[in-house]
C-alpha cells in the first residue's frame, strides 16, 4: 500500500505516471484507506527512507520520458514487493515544495550523416518514500 498526504489525512493511492500528462509523476486516490495525520503520527513509525531517481536516453522524446517513468515505477514496485504485513510505503515529497518533475535535455547528434535530436530525461528532486510500520494503539 502507498500512502500520500492530502491536507489533514493520508490516503491510499495508486501510481499515475503518464508521459503525456502535465504532471507526469502523479498519484490517484483509490479510496481504500484514509488515516488522519494525527493518528498516523501516533500509530506509525518510520523504519527506512528511500530516494528514487532514474535516467533515460533516446531518440524519441515521448518514448524516452515513458522509459524514465517505467524505471521509476519498477523501483517503487520493488519497494512494495518488499513490504511486510503492517508496513506501508509513504510518498514524502510535498506538493508545491519539493515535488519531483521530469527534466529534459536535448542535444544534436550526427547519425549516418544527418543531424538528429537525442533526449535525456531525469527526475529532480528524487522521489522520497518512507517505509512505515503500524505500531500504535490503532493496530
Amino acid at each position: 500500500m502507498i500512502l500520500k498526504r492530502y491536507g489533514t489525512s493520508y490516503h491510499s493511492v495508486e501510481l499515475n505516471f503518464d508521459s503525456k500528462a502535465l504532471n507526469e509523476i502523479g498519484f490517484r486516490r483509490d479510496r481504500e484507506t484514509q488515516v488522519p495525520v494525527e493518528a498516523f503520527e501516533d500509530d506509525w513509525t518510520l523504519e527506512t527512507t528511500h530516494e528514487l531517481t532514474a535516467e533515460a536516453k533516446g531518440p524519441v522524446q515521448d518514448a524516452t520520458e515513458a522509459d524514465l517513468l517505467d524505471k521509476l515505477e519498477a523501483q517503487i514496485q520493488t519497494l512494495l514487493d518488499d513490504l511486510e504485513p503492517g508496513q506501508a510505503l509513504v510518498f514524502e515529497n510535498t506538493d508545491g515544495q519539493d515535488y519531483p518533475k521530469t527534466k529534459q535535455s536535448t542535444k544534436n547528434v550526427v547519425v549516418e550523416g544527418e543531424n538528429k535530436l537525442h533526449f535525456t530525461y531525469t527526475v529532480a528532486p528524487a522521489l522520497r518514500f518512507g517505509v512505515y510500520r503500524e505500531t500504535g494503539s490503532g493496530s
